[in-house]
């Protein structure tokens, strides 16, 4: 079986964006492992261990990477949070500080709505249809 099991995420700083997505988000943490360069290898997860994608939360080492934390997709939305709970998790994200830029609207594909990151990447928070 194939699939995506990890996604990069390019990040100012490894603690506050765990922070981030662990409180805020309510991801859990699945790793946190120094590596030989000084970096870590920083790994969490929206759903249950093992099951589905996961970010690994990379530390930008120079200018250029720098340059992308929190644009990494050009201003689109490029990651999608999916929940069984929209109204659960969109009242808990809220007071968490969770910036959203719209109000929950319902699409034919579920009810969504546009939130941003800590840096500023564009998420949806998706409940799908059915």
């Amino acid at each position: 079986m194939r699939r995506i099991a990890l996604v990069t995420l390019v990040v100012d700083d490894y603690d506050e964006a765990i922070r981030f997505y662990t409180e805020a988000l309510g991801f859990r943490l699945a790793e946190d492992a120094p590596r030989p360069d000084g970096s870590r290898w920083v790994v969490v997860e929206p759903g249950t261990e093992g099951h589905g994608s996961a970010l690994l939360l990379a530390r930008a080492k120079d200018g250029a990477q720098r340059a992308r934390v929190g644009d990494q997709t050009g201003g689109r939305v490029g990651f999608f949070l999916h929940t069984d709970d929209f109204a659960r998790d969109h009242t808990r994200m809220r007071a968490a500080g969770v910036r959203f830029l719209e109000e929950p609207r319902d699409e034919p594909y579920g009810t969504v709505a546009v939130f941003q990151d800590l840096y500023g990447n564009r998420w949806d928070l998706l409940q799908p249809s059915g």
